[in-house]
């Protein structure tokens, strides 16, 4: 892991050095005021601390992000404006079609009219999920005019799901491919952990990305990706069964960082 890169950065008016991926992913940062490493995973502890050690003065704790303050959440008083949670899923595409709704006849359907059902389906199974302790977003906003279709936080962690209409076709994934019957294959799983790691330089928690297929008729995974997981959107109910990560508190203090629209300017 010697390719680490340590780069220094500015946050909410604190100097950090963020510990970087050759890929450019975020999975820790050192915190000189809090005299703070924090890591986003464990499974790169040592190589953190070792690219740190040059950098490090005196003793400093070790550990994953803490969450948000009370002080933090009161930071967090929001404009309606700025207030994601009112967001429907798919909202983006519901507010491009109103203002553009295309030609009335067209020999083939509308392609956002698609992505609209496949993100309204999968969303309608995630807001079920709060009845289990879980929160979501839909179509939350990033730089760039990106947008993660749906954030999922609750007791197993957090999630950045992206969805995709694959009715009555053939799907195939070799990472980071992803192919719909016939059609060209697309890096879509490079362009989720993208995402993903976005969402976790924001909110400093790690966030793992997942496809949701939407009715596909098969799905064929040549190796299992890396770090994303695959889903049909019938099997999105199985969240309601993992946990262990979050407690409650947790959960309210990311979600309510999560939906403020603001923070997502930082998602570089």
């Amino acid at each position: 892991m010697s390719e680490l890169r340590v780069v220094p950065a500015w946050r909410h008016g604190q100097g950090r050095l963020y510990v970087r991926l050759p890929d450019g992913r975020n999975i820790a940062w050192y915190d000189r005021e809090a005299a703070r490493v924090n890591l986003l995973g464990q499974e790169h502890r040592e190589e953190v601390l070792e690219a740190l050690a040059p950098f490090v003065t005196g003793t400093v704790a070790v550990g994953p992000p803490p969450v948000p303050t009370p002080a933090d959440l009161a930071r967090l008083a929001l404009h309606p404006d700025d207030d994601l949670a009112p967001n429907r899923p798919g909202e983006a595409l519901i507010v491009a079609l109103d203002r553009d709704p295309g030609p009335a006849h067209r020999l083939r359907a509308d392609p956002r009219q698609r992505a609209l059902t496949a993100e309204r389906t999968a969303g309608e199974a995630l807001d079920l999920l709060e009845g289990a302790g879980w929160r979501v977003l839909h179509s939350v906003p990033l730089p760039g005019g990106d947008r993660i279709h749906h954030l999922l936080i609750g007791p197993g962690g957090l999630f950045a799901l992206h969805s995709l209409y694959a009715r009555r076709q053939k799907v195939t994934v070799a990472d980071p491919l992803v192919t719909l019957g016939r059609r060209t294959a697309q890096p879509l799983l490079r362009r989720l952990r993208a995402e993903a790691a976005r969402a976790a330089h924001v909110l400093t928690a790690e966030v793992r990305p997942v496809l949701v297929l939407v009715a596909p008729a098969e799905v064929a995974v040549t190796a299992p990706p890396r770090e994303v997981r695959v889903l049909r959107d019938t099997e999105i109910a199985g969240f309601a069964r993992t946990g262990g990560l979050l407690k409650p508190a947790d959960v309210e203090a990311l979600y309510a960082m999560a939906r403020d629209r603001t923070v997502w300017a930082a998602a570089l």
